[in-house]
């Protein structure tokens, strides 16, 4: 025969139904995530970081440094690889120029150190220059390329 135990019942609940929400109720729902999302506040960008205050203050003071040989200032001339601003206002520039032989070769990192030195919150300032990748005008902005009447 069989190993099953049997139990005789009166009676069974009737189990939950489930719940239909209208339309109006996912309309309700949805907005009101929709107005959380929009009332969350923008997380700030750090100053040392792309967007923020001091890291774009250091590349306006580059901007403002131009080759003496060619009519572009050097963060458009593709010459500047890197700038890194740290939380407590460590700035360093990885820098190339156009060729080891330029006549600027000495004066450039001084000028460009001088120049970050100079932007509020920059506290000191390294920069590295470096021959590779060597430069080559490819590395232009394209606002260079248009003022040297390469597009």
């Amino acid at each position: 025969m069989s190993n099953f135990d049997v139990e005789q019942v009166d009676s069974v609940p009737t189990p939950p139904k489930a719940r239909v929400e209208t339309a109006a109720e996912t309309f309700e729902r949805k907005r009101d995530y929709l107005e959380g999302f929009l009332k969350q506040a923008p997380q700030g960008t750090a100053p040392g970081e792309p967007g923020g205050e001091t890291y774009e203050a250091v590349v306006a003071a580059l901007k403002d440094i131009y080759d003496p040989e060619i009519p572009v200032n050097i963060y458009d001339l593709g010459l500047i690889y890197g700038v890194d601003v740290t939380s407590d206002g460590h700035a360093v520039i990885t820098m190339t120029l156009t060729t080891p032989h330029c006549p600027v070769a000495e004066t450039m990192p001084a000028e460009v150190e001088l120049r970050v030195g100079a932007v509020p919150g920059v506290g000191s300032v390294e920069v590295n220059l470096v021959w590779d990748p060597a430069w080559d005008p490819s590395k232009m902005s394209d606002e260079a390329r248009l003022e040297m009447g390469m597009l």
